[in-house]
């Protein structure tokens, strides 16, 4: 299993991001998706989680209304499109996948990708 997250970068306040997560050696279709970020110092935490048929999405409050979980089962990838970025959501994002269930603990998903950088800073 590889998921691959890209698209972070350093963008100003109020900006706009969207990361991308490429998933291979895994029936994709057939697992919920989630993103959490980590900032230095600070425990991972759930961003948010998009169920097998794309629906349902679900999110932590802090991003609620900000941020939305999309994704595309043709092209085995979970994006996060992240709007009116604000410092505090300077972090590492990370996708994970997860078969069976529904979860926001990070100790509930075996498969990771490797990170990309998000940086709010004017």
């Amino acid at each position: 299993v590889q998921l691959q997250a890209s698209g972070g970068g350093l963008v100003q306040p109020g900006g706009s991001l969207r990361l991308s997560c490429a998933a291979s050696g895994l029936p994709f279709r057939n697992y919920n998706m989630a993103w959490f970020r980590q900032a230095p110092g600070k425990e991972r935490e759930f961003v948010g989680r998009i169920r097998r048929s794309g629906g349902n999405a679900y999110y932590a409050t802090s991003v609620k209304g900000r941020f939305t979980i999309s994704r595309d089962n043709a092209k085995n990838t979970v994006y996060l499109q992240m709007n009116s970025l604000k410092q505090e959501d300077t972090a590492v994002y990370f996708c994970a996948a997860r078969q069976w269930g529904i979860s926001q603990r990070p100790s509930d998903f075996a498969s990771w990708g490797q990170g990309t950088q998000v940086t709010v800073s004017s």
